[in-house]
């Protein structure tokens, strides 16, 4: 295997990390007899030979002996290594490293010349290895004709049910890569897609057809899934995937246990979805089958599927969320916190399970807090999605939380969500904020959340506490400009109610780093142009982000900033789009220059959907004015797909709630026109 080895000079070739004289050692350890040294090594390939997709002339090297490890059958763990040579062999997406063309090609041409070894694993002794070599197939050997022979030669030899099922997703894959000899390859789908085949064979094949030959489903598609789904469900093996697991308070144990419990299931149900794109009604009716399953393993599976769908598409969740709310009586943990997960993220659109919630919130004060083996404490998730959803049940727990010996730091960041209706919680806010020292290594997590409650709230009696933190941060404290910037504007919000005390502040700050969001403050206090224009002007010309916090004041100045008009139309042709959409704001707002300023707007909504929200703030601001952006609003609210859609985004993603409130302004914009 490992027969010239030597002869490689690994010092002169290059990975991830440098020097690849430490491959061998790698490569070697792929063959060891050790499971944890194998493993080990096949995370040292991916983590630095073919880090994150990228190829490297040492990973051209490594493939000649990465065909022999495969190749012997005294190797074990074969599987992870098939993989990979795949990976290598395809293509994947990555930056090139190196020289202009870069290793990317030869090493691909390296794997599909010795691609005839994977022909031989298709019919390994090894199920793990005849898993992966379908796939490997497909991508890498250039016979088409010959590779869907191979296929549907294992089709009707294979009794592994994994195995049928990786046999499955490469004749949706082959049908992808070679669309000129597809038919072959739909027979077979079609015909696994129907009886006498298992549930899952029949779900695998259903969800390629979805996505490759639509018109070969069954006009009864989701019916015969749901059905399929539960069959599959009462077939599998009770005890060998249990939902629930032990509680632990570690960060890893928590990941651990949201992971789905069937990760095959998982998987089936996630092709169907993908496959059935934008047919939201089917998607949504499939979703609410796997919801109402028997079986709880099932249910997680379309707990998990649902944040996908949430994410990427606009539609009437009301049902489907209200049934992830009916997960939280679930007795699983599992269950219960993936339905907590998902429904935490959804802000207002989580208010159909808001009776759900409230009941684990009432139910399960141990939850309130979530503490950690390391790291500071957080807001409970139910917690946390009852306040994010706006529902006024959860000020009274707040206030139990703030009363505690324990605060976690993230809890003023819900404040917002709950309206009016939080006021109470006022006085205990300043009084946390009151106990956060100005010189602590915490001050950034700790007081930015009070601002942004009390700036929510307005309350002014917080201005003393607010001005004894802004005067005590000292020069070099961590994240420093962050918790300036939140402490100003919650001077803003309620400054004009003690304006002797707030005014003096922000005029000295007038003449600092603090300039652009000082003015916008004193502005709101005073509304005294002549105080802060000349400031606003001056800070045209620093840095970036400077320059657009001081475009954002100009805007709200309107025709009184007339003397800056200059320095925004010049930062209008600025290379950053920000810069761009921060001056043609203004300009517009100041001079009603809409022949200037609606292209770049128009052209920034096309290119960075990011900007989007600005700009419809902007467009409110005009009124009347901004009609000739107003078809933009309407292709806005036409669109099913949300404008950041992500249907992989993690956890903790605002991308959901960022659309909604987009779609509401642009309705509110067109609306008052």
């Amino acid at each position: 295997m490992f027969t010239g080895i030597d002869e490689v000079d690994w010092a002169a070739l290059r990975h991830a990390y440098g020097s690849a004289e430490d491959v061998p050692g790698l490569l070697r350890g792929l063959a060891s007899a050790d499971p944890a040294e194998r493993e080990t090594a096949l995370d040292g390939m991916y983590g630095a030979v073919h880090h994150q997709g990228d190829v490297y002339d040492s990973t051209l090297a490594c493939v000649p002996f990465l065909l022999a490890l495969v190749a012997s059958g005294e190797v074990a763990d074969r599987a992870g290594v098939v993989e990979l040579l795949v990976s290598i062999g395809a293509g994947s997406a990555g930056a090139e490293n190196g020289a202009e063309d870069g290793p990317r090609t030869p090493a691909r041409e390296a794997v599909r010349a010795g691609a005839e070894v994977f022909v031989r694993l298709a019919g390994d002794a090894d199920p793990a290895v005849r898993r992966a070599a379908p796939e490997a197939l497909v991508r890498c050997l250039d016979e088409p004709v010959r590779v869907l022979a191979l296929l549907r030669e294992r089709c009707a030899l294979e009794r592994d049910d994994r195995v049928l099922h990786a046999l499955t997703e490469s004749l949706g894959l082959f049908v992808r890569q070679h669309p000129e000899h597809a038919a072959g390859a739909l027979e077979l789908l079609t015909a696994q897609s129907t009886a006498p085949y298992g549930p899952a064979l029949r779900l695998a094949a259903l969800g390629q057809l979805a996505d490759c030959a639509p018109d070969r489903l069954p006009p009864d598609l989701v019916t015969v899934a749901v059905e399929l789904l539960r069959e599959r469900s009462a077939r599998r093996s009770t005890g060998r995937h249990g939902v629930d697991c032990p509680h632990a308070g570690t960060l890893a144990s928590r990941l651990r246990r949201l992971r789905p419990s069937d990760e095959e299931g998982s998987q089936l149900l996630r092709t169907l979805h993908r496959g059935l794109g934008d047919r939201l009604d089917e998607r949504t009716a499939l979703l609410k089958g796997q919801l109402t399953s028997p079986d709880a393993v099932d249910r997680c599976n379309a707990v998990w599927m649902s944040a996908g769908l949430f994410r990427e598409w606009r539609a009437d969740w009301a049902e489907p969320v209200t049934l992830i709310g009916a997960q939280l009586a679930a007795e699983e943990s599992r269950l219960r916190d993936a339905a907590v997960s998902v429904l935490e993220d959804l802000f207002e659109l989580a208010a159909p399970a808001a009776d759900d919630i409230a009941a684990l919130v009432t139910s399960r004060p141990d939850l309130w807090v979530r503490r950690w083996e390391r790291g500071a404490p957080a807001l409970g998730g139910p917690l946390k999605a009852l306040a994010r959803t706006g529902d006024s049940r959860a000020t009274p727990v707040l206030a139990e939380v703030l009363a505690g010996p324990v605060v976690p730091d993230d809890l003023g960041h819900v404040i917002g969500h709950l309206g009016p209706g939080a006021a109470p919680l006022a006085p205990a806010l300043r009084r946390r904020l009151g106990e956060v020292a100005p010189d602590s290594d915490g001050t950034f997590e700790r007081a930015v959340p009070l601002l942004s409650a009390l700036t929510a709230l307005g309350d002014a009696e917080a201005v003393p506490e607010v001005l004894r933190l802004l005067r005590g941060l000292p020069v070099r404290l961590r994240l420093r400009d962050a918790v300036m910037e939140a402490a100003v504007r919650a001077l803003e919000a309620f400054g004009s109610a003690a304006p002797s005390l707030v005014t003096p502040v922000l005029r000295e700050l007038l003449e600092t780093e603090y300039a652009a969001v000082a003015a916008g403050a004193l502005w709101s206090v005073e509304e005294d142009a002549s105080a802060v224009l000349p400031v606003l002007t001056r800070e045209l010309t620093d840095g970036t982000p400077r320059r657009r916090a001081a475009a954002g004041v100009l805007a709200r100045l309107g025709p009184k900033a007339g003397a800056a008009l200059p320095g925004l139309r010049r930062m209008v042709r600025a290379e950053d789009v920000w810069e761009r959409v921060s001056a043609a704001c203004a300009v517009w707002r100041i001079s009603g220059e809409g022949e200037l300023a609606a292209p770049v707007l128009r052209t920034a909504w096309t290119e960075n959907p990011y900007t989007r929200r600005t700009i419809t703030a902007c467009l409110a601001a005009l009124g009347p004015a901004s009609a000739p952006l107003h078809d933009l609003l309407r292709a806005e609210l036409a669109a099913r797909r949300r404008h950041l859609a992500s249907p992989s985004g993690g956890f903790g993603s605002h991308d959901v709630v960022d659309d909604e409130r987009l779609v509401r302004a642009c309705g509110e914009v067109l609306g008052s026109a």
